[in-house]
């Protein structure tokens, strides 16, 4: 069985952060996604893997409040 593919909305959700910030990942983090079209698809198999090795984190010199 394949595993299926799913929306950033999908993403979102599954992580708990805002749709918004899955896009800045996209361009900023190298978050796995495929864009089909115009919309960016994941493999949730990807994404845990990413956030497993730290692809989430925050970097030192981030802008985010502490």
């Amino acid at each position: 069985m394949t595993e299926p593919w799913l929306s950033a909305d999908d993403v979102a959700t599954h992580l708990g952060v805002a749709k918004d910030t899955v896009y800045v990942w996209i361009a900023e983090k190298g978050i796995p996604a495929h864009k089909i079209g115009r919309l960016w698809k994941f493999q949730v198999s990807e994404i845990d893997e990413w956030v497993h090795s730290g692809g989430a984190a925050i970097d030192d010199g981030s802008t985010e409040p502490s």
